[in-house]
């Protein structure tokens, strides 16, 4: 049997490496050079579009964990990226053009991988991935929405708010309650007062937004308003939309605050929240700078940064089961992040457990089933299952990682101690596969 693997990004070659290492002869297609998008610069495969480094190397670092695991267990892409790397400290940054042409070479030189150059408007038959990535062709994306169960379920725009982990959110400036104690308590209050709150407000107004890309559209921003727009609409919109306090008095004080940040669970462990109501364009550390200015998100960890720019993904959590096959047609499976992942490590991650997994399946072996305890499978498990409000892409974070069941004083301590857990897993893993 012959995969064919739909497209030539991270993903797409990790996947289709994957599945050749192990045999299985593949069919990668790639649109390029007939067709582009606007972020498509070169002929080349893997390319990185932005001048952002594919980050941390440190294993304190959940991205740096999920490179160690993908390093180990033979990632084409991590491969390539260590050959061609640039000094950038604790980063892993690559001169892209060399790392995008290594990536090239090896796929078009693979003995069972065989290239071939169209745009993809259908789906074809037998066994598919697809690894289209967030800028998918319009026709493509068709055929997808008409696929799924209900068209609704495949997104075009990512408008997501920041993330923030629950153990680093200050109860002390904080309370559970929802609005006039309808329900359960499931939100996280983070009350301020009058001065906070226009210091907040000034702070907001005032913050420097990340630019608009030239395959974006500032439309796409109408339907979802920024926090930063609706602050400057008025000193008071705010407190009348989403940090509107009515109906949640504090019970520390017993009074109504002058304003209220909720926060809402967004996995099934409770250990991430989202801002709710804080979709913005800010620029990563502005969203950093002027959040922490709420007093019960003074020493947040922000595992996701609020994002909003075209991105075409799918629900996955509706329609795809732990190994990115799609659940009413389990002959076509997803990789990268039209699954829901964050950025290009995580893209690549998708790809490799998505060939893997498919590799073992073809070859009757039971599949790997990576646990939460390891970063690959704790991205793999959110995105077919792990959210419980609107699902949005994620990048890899501890947030979403199995706890260790012991305490770990201090918290590059604990990140390390989840990391060593999880390569210990990994290692075990790479000597069956």
């Amino acid at each position: 049997m012959t995969v064919k693997v739909i497209g030539a990004g991270l993903a797409g070659c990790e996947a289709a490496w994957q599945l050749a290492e192990r045999g299985i002869s593949v069919e990668l297609i790639e649109m390029k050079p007939q067709k582009r998008t606007p972020a498509h610069l070169s002929p080349d495969f893997a390319e990185l579009v932005c001048s952002n480094s594919l980050r941390s190397n440190d294993l304190t670092n959940a991205v740096g964990l999920l490179k160690e695991e993908m390093r180990r267990l033979g990632s084409l892409i991590i491969a390539c990226a260590d050959e061609t790397r640039v000094p950038a400290g604790g980063a892993l940054a690559v001169d892209r053009s060399r790392f995008a042409a290594m990536v090239t070479e090896k796929v078009r030189n693979h003995p069972l991988i065989s290239v071939t150059e169209y745009e993809v408007t259908q789906i074809p038959e037998g066994r598919v991935i697809i690894a289209t990535g967030p800028l998918t062709a319009d026709a493509l994306a068709k055929e997808l929405a008409n696929l799924l169960p209900e068209s609704k379920m495949l997104s075009f725009f990512d408008s997501a708010a920041p993330i923030v982990t629950f153990e680093s959110v200050d109860m002390e400036n904080a309370y559970f309650a929802s609005r006039y104690d309808k329900g359960d308590a499931d939100y996280i209050n983070c009350p301020m007062n009058q001065a906070e709150y226009e210091a907040f407000y000034n702070a907001l107004i005032s913050a420097e937004e990340a630019p608009v890309h030239g395959f974006e559209d500032k439309r796409i921003f109408e339907g979802c308003m920024p926090i930063e727009v609706m602050a400057r609409r008025g000193k008071d919109t705010m407190r009348y939309g989403p940090l509107k306090p009515v109906g949640l008095i504090d019970p520390k004080s017993g009074k109504t605050p002058y304003a209220v940040v909720q926060l809402r669970k967004d996995n099934i462990e409770g250990t991430l929240y989202n801002l709710v109501g804080f979709q913005t364009h800010l620029k990563f550390p502005e969203q950093r700078r002027v959040f922490s200015m709420i007093p019960a998100l003074k020493d947040a960890d922000f595992v996701r940064y609020g994002v909003m720019h075209r991105n075409t993904y799918l629900d996955s959590p509706k329609l795809l089961d732990k190994y990115n096959r799609l659940i009413n047609t389990p002959s076509i499976s997803f990789a990268g992040q039209i699954t829901g992942v964050e950025g290009y490590v995580e893209s690549a991650s998708s790809g490799l457990l998505t060939g893997l997994e498919t590799a073992r399946e073809l070859m009757g072996l039971p599949p790997v089933d990576f646990p939460k305890e390891t970063a690959i499978g704790a991205l793999a498990l959110y995105t077919s299952g792990g959210a419980v409000s609107g699902f949005q892409p994620m990048n890899v974070n501890f947030g979403i990682i199995e706890p260790l069941d012991h305490k770990v004083k201090g918290k590059r301590n604990k990140n390390l101690a989840i990391s060593e857990r999880s390569l210990s897993i990994i290692d075990l893993i790479s000597t069956a596969v």
